[in-house]
This record gives C-alpha cells, structure tokens and sequence, in this order.
C-alpha cells in the first residue's frame, strides 16, 4: 500500500512514535553540518518530490525544500495557480499526471478534501501541508519540541489557549496516540470540530477559561486568531480580545512550562513580545524542527 500522510489520526502509535524518533536522531545525526549536506543513509536519492501549494508559505515550504535535498533527493515546487489544476483540471487526473513524473507529493491546500480525493487517486504517497482540516506535519514538529525540551510527552499536560483551528485538530488528533492530556480554551463560538473531539476521547478538555486550561501545564500554545481565509477579522479580535498570552497567564503554567507557536505571530494579539522572545519560549526550536520533522516523514512516506 501508498503510505500517505493526510492525518495523525489515520496512524496507529508505532507510527508517529517512529516518525518522531527518526526526526529526533536524524537531528542528533547532523550536528555541525553544513544545511545542505546529504544524510549518510540518503532515503530519498534519486527521488523527486512535487511541491503544490494553494497557500502562502515559509516554514513549510522552506523545510520540505531543504528537507528532501538532505535526504538526497530533488524537489519540483509550483504554485496551484500557475497549473492546469487552476484552469480547472480535476484534482483526480492531476494526481495521475503527477504520480507518472514524480515519487512523492506534498500539498498545501485550501481545501482538506481535495488533499484526500488526490491521495486516493495518487499511486505515490501525498503528505498533507496543511489544510482548512488539520496541519499534521506542524505537530510533529511541536511533538518533537516537547520531547526535546521535557522529555517523554506521554502524561504531559498541554494546554491550547485561541482558535480551535487546524492547528488544535491535530493536536487533538496526537494526544490518545501518544497519551498527553490536551486542554482546550476558547470562546464557545470557535470551538474544535466536534468529531475531531471524538477523536480526542478522554485526552481532551475543552473549556472556555484560558486561566482553567493553563493551571498547572507542562505546555501552553497558541495560534494567530485570524487564520489564511478567515474574513471574520474583527469579530474575531473581538472574541478572542481576552485570550492573548502574556506573561501573567503564562505564570499559571508550572514553573517548568514552555511556550509554542507555530508562527507567524500576531505580535500584541495572540502573544506578547514577553513571552513570544522569553526564557520559556521554544517557538524557534519549534520552527527549525519543522525541517526535521518533515524529513522524518518523507522518510516514513517512501519505506513504504
């Protein structure tokens, strides 16, 4: 079978528990290199990953392009504008073409559906980049970052304060996975999908007190209250004005807490400079983990 990466939830805990290992020793194993240095074991020589992306991107775009040349590989990136899929090609046959010229795909997409119609009709694995649904390979990087910083994430206590957005899902996603408790803190009117709770299971809290969410958490994270797409950007500001984190709620963590985000900030909204640049902030970790991440899961993705 095509191994896709689409959702956390879709993988049993081997899996991420492999994936996160070999992100973690793939690290260790490039101590002092040069950034375009090839991995000894080079998974991906002589293959050729396709870049899709429908949205603006950095990190993700950044991290998989340097990722997959590690890995010994290439990569061919195109914005889904400039394709025949922006002149109304179907996603269906788009993903045939696509599986004739290249051996790995990765998309960044407006819409979660139309990843997962690609993945079905792809002979080669996709990985999500993101979508409307879920950001799958930003947790892993956030996993990684937790590990790093406090060891073993099972019985850990994260706490998200904001958006229950993509982000959020796929923590919620992770969390009976890998056994961390994953508290939840936002106004009633932009709560997590409510089968992506299911999904949670006893994992997951969900409140509407950021100061009951943070109580004592090992991690406290949060996200840009106005995400790509959104265009409700007033009365988001509006209901989110008494979730930002700054440094009072961050003191209700335990002493030990660190902070995430998976950028960009909003600067004075969602976070303050105090904590976004403070002691207990690992937001920089966590961006340059994302290239580690996303090897690690390129690496997954074509042994199979």
């Amino acid at each position: 079978m095509v191994r896709h990466f689409l959702d956390l939830y879709r993988l049993t805990p081997d899996d991420l528990r492999s994936i996160l290992d070999d992100a973690r020793d793939r690290k260790a194993a490039r101590a002092g290199w040069p950034k375009g240095k090839v991995d000894a074991d080079a998974p991906a020589r002589d293959r050729v990953l396709a870049m899709i992306f429908e949205k603006n991107s950095t990190r993700t775009r950044f991290s998989f392009d340097a990722g997959i040349r590690q890995l010994g590989g290439d990569a061919i990136i195109a914005n889904a504008a400039d394709m025949q899929l922006g002149r109304g090609e179907s996603i269906e046959d788009t993903a045939r073409v696509l599986s004739r010229m290249v051996d790995l795909v990765m998309i960044r997409a407006n819409n979660h559906e139309d990843v997962v119609r690609f993945a079905q009709a792809s002979s080669v694995p996709v990985i999500n980049g993101l979508t409307d649904r879920s950001h799958p390979c930003q947790i892993l990087a956030d996993l990684m970052t937790i590990e790093e910083r406090l060891g073993d994430i099972a019985g850990k206590t994260l706490a998200w304060v904001g958006d229950g957005n993509n982000v959020c899902a796929s923590l919620i996603h992770a969390a009976p996975l890998l056994g961390y408790q994953f508290r939840i803190a936002c106004p009633a009117d932009y709560h997590p999908d409510l089968f992506d709770l299911q999904r949670g299971g006893n994992n997951v809290w969900l409140g509407t007190d950021p100061a009951e969410a943070v109580a004592g958490a090992d991690v406290v994270i949060t996200d840009t209250w106005v995400s790509m797409g959104d265009e409700d950007h007033e009365a988001r500001l509006e209901a989110f004005d008494d979730y930002a984190v700054d440094e009072a709620l961050m003191a209700r963590a335990a002493g030990h807490a660190i902070f995430l985000h998976c950028l960009p900030a909003h600067r004075g909204e969602e976070v303050t400079d105090a904590v976004l640049d403070g002691p207990q902030s690992a937001a920089w970790d966590e961006a340059e983990n994302r290239i580690h991440a996303q090897k690690a899961i390129m690496a997954w993705c074509l042994k199979g």
